[in-house]
C-alpha cells in the first residue's frame, strides 16, 4: 500500500511538473511574437479598408501564431484640457471608438475583437447587426453607457498620442514600435522578418507572394491626416 500511494505521489509531482512546463513554454511562446499594432480611426475609410482587407490576413493564414496584434482606436482625434474627445469624422465616430475600445474590453482575444470590428467597419451604417453575428451585446453597450468607455478612449488617446515618432496620418501600422510608413500594406512580409522566436517561421512567410522584396514595389497608399485626406505614390521605397 505504502508503495503504490507513493508511486501515485511521485506520478502526480511529475504531471504537475509537466503542465508547468507546458505553460512555461506557452508563455514564452506568447514573449516572443510580433507585436503589430494599428492605431486607426473608425470612420476613415483608409483604415476601414486596411481592418477589413488586409489584417484579415492575419487570421486567414497562420501568421496569427507569431502575431501579437493590438487595434488602438483613437486616430486623429484630439483631447482638450477638459478632456473631451473631438473625433476627425464627427460624434459617430466617436460613438464607434469607443464601442470597439469596449469591444476590445469585451474580448482580450484579438482574434475574436478584431472579427467583431471587422465587421463595424465592413457597414458603419448598419454596424449594430454585428451584435447579431458576434454576440457581447449587454457588455459593450454597459461599457459604452458608463464611464468606462471614456477611460478606455483616453488610454488609447495617451498611447496614441504618445508614439515617438508621432503618428502622421492613420492607418499609422508598427510592427515592434517602428513606423513601417508606406510599408503598411507589405506588414506581413515585415512581421515575418521580425520574428526572432524558436518556433518554425508560419507557411505564408515561405509564400510566393513573399518572394520579392516588399521594397521593390510600387505602392499608392492612401491615408488621412488631421485634417484632410491624401494620395500619393512612392516610385521607391528603399
Amino acid at each position: 500500500m505504502a508503495s503504490s500511494s507513493s508511486q501515485r505521489l511521485v506520478f502526480f509531482c511529475l504531471a504537475c511538473v509537466l503542465l508547468f512546463t507546458l505553460s512555461y513554454n506557452f508563455v514564452a511562446g506568447e514573449s516572443d511574437k510580433v507585436k503589430l499594432n494599428l492605431y486607426y480611426e473608425s470612420l476613415c475609410p483608409y483604415c476601414q479598408s486596411f481592418i477589413a482587407n488586409g489584417l484579415v490576413k492575419i487570421f486567414d493564414s497562420d501568421l496569427h501564431t507569431i502575431t501579437d496584434l493590438k487595434l488602438v482606436p483613437f486616430g486623429n482625434a484630439h483631447v482638450s484640457d477638459k478632456l473631451t474627445v473631438t473625433c476627425q469624422h464627427g460624434e459617430e465616430e466617436c460613438k464607434l471608438n469607443a464601442i470597439e475600445a469596449c469591444a476590445i474590453r469585451t474580448w482580450p482575444d484579438s482574434n475574436v475583437h478584431y472579427s467583431f470590428i471587422r465587421c463595424i467597419e465592413n457597414d458603419t451604417t448598419n454596424w449594430e447587426s454585428c451584435f447579431t453575428q458576434h454576440g457581447g451585446l449587454k457588455a459593450i453597450k454597459d461599457c459604452y453607457s458608463s464611464d468606462l468607455s471614456k477611460t478606455l478612449i483616453l488610454d488609447y488617446a495617451n498611447q496614441t498620442l504618445s508614439l515617438k515618432p508621432k503618428h502622421i496620418y492613420v492607418p499609422w501600422v508598427t510592427v515592434n514600435s517602428k513606423p513601417l510608413y508606406e510599408h503598411s500594406y507589405d506588414f506581413v512580409a515585415h512581421v515575418c522578418k521580425a520574428y526572432k522566436g524558436k518556433a518554425s517561421l508560419p507557411k505564408i512567410c515561405h509564400s510566393s507572394a513573399l518572394s520579392k522584396s516588399p521594397e521593390s514595389k510600387v505602392v499608392k497608399l492612401q491615408v488621412s491626416y488631421a485634417d484632410e485626406a491624401f494620395n500619393y505614390q512612392e516610385k521607391d521605397l528603399n
